[in-house]
């Protein structure tokens, strides 16, 4: 009896050792992870997509006090790479068919897969403007402006030789994107006429801005968003045509939300039909070209002095010719011949000349349609009108590579993933 006794203790003993030994070891990692510098972990979520960092956010605390940071969603933010933004058409409010991925192989042979489309196969999908309703009045079954979407907010990446679809798991009521900036868009907010919502589809974020002067026609106004190097606000640039065919300008900054009027371009510089292509954001301002075909100049606001002006471009302006932002300078993309493109660079506002960066030759491939420059590749995508096929062009191997093609994109504009946001931590907002 007493061997067994003397048995059973030294087992307990035993296992109490190796419990503390454990114990011990794991101690001794914890205090190892938890002495990781913190420069050193922000260093590496850095290197995250905006999409993980999201989810991340919430594993532990030092984490989450990392990626709030305005200094590190700003360092994000210079990391991360260009994207496409566009809206997908519900398949049961639209026939027009549209690609879900699309990969291309070592042989250049395109696979399409088909987009899921519709409200039930994206379970996952929040409408957008569910954030806008106070949740104690939408009845049970959901408000009946939101059980019909009639877009999904999607977005095209370029990396590794393909193009791929990605999502964002939200749906919206409005058709159009009217500009982007550093991560924010601009959408129609179809809950209220003339509305526009300013939105993060990466966090989800929002405010629906008050309503502005109304246009009855879409062409009759335009949309510009931009950051102030300044003052570090974010601004909403309207213009619009007045009763008599006038441009007319309002501006909102998202600090104070409330749209003032301030002087619009000079008489003439616009036609009476319109402000010609989205805006473009560089050099501090925002850049139209103000016909779709035989212009001669380009039209900058100056997003702090809000002062507008006219600058001539190297050369008339043609169908499929774009101005872009290339590596923060403004760039002119135009079709020299059958067989050439060519890359002007305009560096600044202050008396600074177009220089011509690059010329490309593209085979009498004359409707490549150049959308923007990727951040940090630096290559310029195209989108051919013919077939739909995008391309990519590496300054470094100066070589056009066909990337494949997507059935049915509809308009789209650049974009870059980011958490940024245009509030204060302590102000409201939707989350």
């Amino acid at each position: 009896m007493m061997m067994t006794r003397n048995k059973s203790s030294g087992l307990l003993k035993l296992v109490e050792e190796r419990l503390l030994k454990k114990k011990t070891e794991e101690e001794k990692k914890q205090a190892q992870i938890s002495y990781i510098p913190k420069d050193c972990i922000s260093n590496i979520l850095a290197r995250l997509p905006a999409d993980s960092l999201q989810r991340s956010r919430f594993v532990c605390k030092p984490w989450y006090n990392v990626v709030k940071n305005p200094k590190f969603i700003d360092a994000h933010l210079q990391r991360s790479e260009s994207v496409l933004i566009f809206l997908t058409p519900n398949i049961k409010e639209s026939l027009h068919p549209i690609s879900k991925k699309l990969k291309v192989g070592e042989n250049g042979r395109s696979y399409l897969y088909p987009v899921a489309s519709t409200l039930q196969e994206k379970r996952n999908t929040i409408p957008v403007e569910s954030k806008l309703f106070d949740p104690n009045s939408i009845p049970i079954f959901g408000h009946p402006a939101l059980n019909s979407p009639k877009n999904f907010v999607q977005f095209l990446e370029f990396k590794n030789g393909k193009s791929d679809i990605g999502e964002y798991g939200l749906s919206c009521l409005g058709n159009n994107i009217r500009a982007t900036c550093n991560g924010l868009i601009l959408l129609d907010n179809k809950l209220k006429k003339g509305g526009v919502i300013v939105l993060n589809p990466v966090t989800k974020k929002l405010i629906a801005l008050p309503v502005g002067t109304l246009c009855r026609l879409l062409h009759q106004e335009s949309y510009g968003f931009a950051l102030s190097d300044v003052t570090g606000e974010y601004k909403v640039v309207h213009l619009f045509l007045d009763q008599l065919g006038f441009a007319g300008c309002e501006i909102l900054s998202l600090h104070n939300k409330a749209w003032r009027e301030v002087s619009g371009p000079s008489s003439g510089l616009f036609g009476n039909y319109g402000f010609g292509y989205a805006p473009v954001s560089a050099v501090g301002a925002l850049h139209w070209i103000p016909h779709f075909n035989g212009s001669n100049y380009v039209v900058s606001m100056e997003v702090d002095k809000e002062k507008f002006r006219q600058i001539p471009l190297p050369k008339s302006c043609r169908t499929h010719d774009r101005i872009i932002e290339i590596g923060g300078s403004l760039g002119f993309v135009t079709h020299e011949d059958m067989n050439h493109i060519d890359i002007w660079i305009l560096k600044g506002l202050s008396g600074e000349g177009w220089t011509k960066h690059h010329s490309i030759t593209v085979d009498s491939k004359i409707d490549m349609v150049p959308l923007c420059s990727l951040r940090i590749k630096g290559d310029i995508i195209f989108r051919r009108n013919k077939d739909c096929s995008f391309y990519a062009y590496d300054f470094q191997q100066q070589q056009m590579t066909d990337i494949g093609k997507i059935n049915g994109l509809p308009r789209c504009l650049p974009h870059v993933n980011s958490l940024v946001t245009w509030m204060q931590t302590s102000e409201d907002m939707f989350d």
